[in-house]
């Protein structure tokens, strides 16, 4: 590699100005150029024991591919990249790469670590600009498998089975693929262009694609393995059955799920004019709950036109779950924290339209079992919050229709279906799962490292059925 860049800090990524982008629904970060990939790429040790490698779900040998970078071979270093990630644009955008490859980077124990996500987005980026040839389409081995879910999932074990020669169908329940990453996760965030080019890279070697396709009503697993020939399936189907707190009020018009309202914005492009799905012009909003999505939605919001977005949470800023970077954006943007509060029943007026939250002051007290601070309310702390709108923005789980039509399936009190562990295995000879429809909401890393050993344990399972 060349000489080392021994800056501490890495090289900062343009943006947006927050008091622009609030406004608009184009990509907050800018990328990098060239020369600064080449000299954020030079800040890499290029340890031999690849620390950084063990934090990523889906393997990718970090060192090899910034060495790439730091010699300007920046299609080697996507062919390095792809070979472990079906979506590495996507990846380099919205991975928690702080506590997973940089988090384990040795230039972050005396400075910040190397941006390998930043550095992976820009190779991707480059390659999708600048390359004009064909993925090569696999010779077929003769095999079919069947996955439900063309979320990150169900693409990444598409991707790794359609490369070992399988001929792949996935059925995906929306009109496009793409899953949380069209419908959940806002353009200026990851645009969906990029999302759709992933996507035609995979058809392109040969996967096919079946939108609309209701896996539990238009066709059964059962089904799929009998009458289709389907030798294995993958349930990639994710958790997007939205929860509610079931306080008094939440029936009211102008509470919406996190889900619905960032479908309504992403997926149906309800900021757009003459969109023909109608979403609320709203004046104040409250968004409850601290993750990706909370933000995410409040972001929307602010750029859908509110004057005040509040996040509620009931715990403090040390706690929240979201990315720091997501934090300090919608910090930036003018999100405002109402933090240790916790809503406690919507108003609405006699047209049955939300008029305010009422909410309690919350203090933290002893550690629960997930060893975070547990939040207990302060008495005769109630007030109002004066909010138009309410997003409701506490988690998902899995849709039943999966496990109520198919016998056998075994699932926990959550919805979730159960696996073996690493490999995603059910009950259901030859039916795996894995991402969000195991796990329940995650990220969208996880649910990827979970397709590709599926993929690789579904290849094993049909190699010895066929011997």
């Amino acid at each position: 590699m060349a000489l080392h860049n021994m800056d501490p800090k890495r090289c900062p990524m343009p943006s947006q100005d927050p008091n622009v982008r609030n406004k608009n629904f184009k990509e907050v970060a800018l990328g990098y150029t060239p020369e600064m990939a080449v000299n954020e790429a030079k800040r890499c040790l290029g340890c031999k024991n690849k620390p950084c490698q063990t934090g990523c779900p889906v393997g990718i040998d970090i060192p090899s591919f910034i060495a790439k970078v730091a010699e300007e071979d920046f299609e080697g270093a996507y062919q390095v990249l792809s070979a472990s990630s079906a979506l590495p644009a996507v990846c380099g955008r919205v991975c928690p790469q702080e506590t997973q490859c940089e988090g384990k980077c040795v230039r972050g124990i005396k400075g910040e670590s190397v941006g390998i996500g930043r550095l992976e987005r820009f190779v991707a980026d480059w390659h999708r600009e600048h390359n004009t040839a064909a993925p090569t389409v696999p010779e077929s081995n003769g095999h079919k498998v069947a996955i439900i879910g063309a979320g990150p999932s169900g693409l990444t074990a598409a991707g790794d089975l359609a490369k070992l020669g399988y001929k792949v169908t996935v059925y995906e329940a929306l009109h496009l693929a793409g899953g949380v990453l069209v419908y959940g996760i806002p353009e200026f965030r990851l645009p969906k262009a990029i999302v759709q080019n992933e996507i035609e890279g995979l058809q392109a070697m040969g996967v096919d694609i079946e939108t609309n396709m209701v896996i539990g009503k238009v066709l059964t697993i059962d089904e799929l393995m009998n009458d289709y020939g389907y030798e294995a399936v993958y349930v990639a189907s994710g958790a997007g059955l939205p929860r509610f707190m079931g306080i008094p009020g939440e029936s009211l018009k102008g509470v919406y799920s996190a889900n619905e309202y960032l479908t309504r914005v992403n997926l149906m492009k309800a900021y757009k004019e003459g969109s023909k799905t109608p979403i609320k012009k709203s004046k104040n909003v409250a968004v409850v709950g601290g993750g990706n999505v909370a933000m995410d939605a409040a972001r929307s919001a602010k750029r859908l036109g509110a004057e005040n977005v509040y996040i509620v949470y009931r715990r403090g800023m040390e706690e929240l779950p979201a990315r720091k970077e997501e934090v300090e954006h919608a910090e930036e943007e003018g999100i405002i924290f109402k933090l240790l509060t916790n809503p406690v029943r919507v108003l609405g007026d006699e047209n049955g339209c939300v008029t305010g939250m009422e909410c309690v002051e919350m203090e933290l007290g002893e550690p629960d079992d997930s060893g975070r601070r547990r939040p207990v309310e302060k008495k005769d702390s109630n007030f109002v919050l004066d909010v138009d709108t309410m997003i409701m923005s506490i988690g998902t789980s899995p849709n039943p229709l999966i496990r109520s039509t198919t016998p056998g399936l075994e699932t926990n009190r959550h919805g979730c279906i159960v696996t073996n562990g690493d490999d995603g295995l059910t009950s259901r000879e030859g039916v795996y799962a894995g991402g969000d429809a195991v796990t329940g909401a995650a990220t969208v890393i996880l649910a990827m490292g979970a397709g590709k050993h599926a993929a690789k344990a579904i290849d094993e399972y049909i190699k010895s059925k066929n011997k």
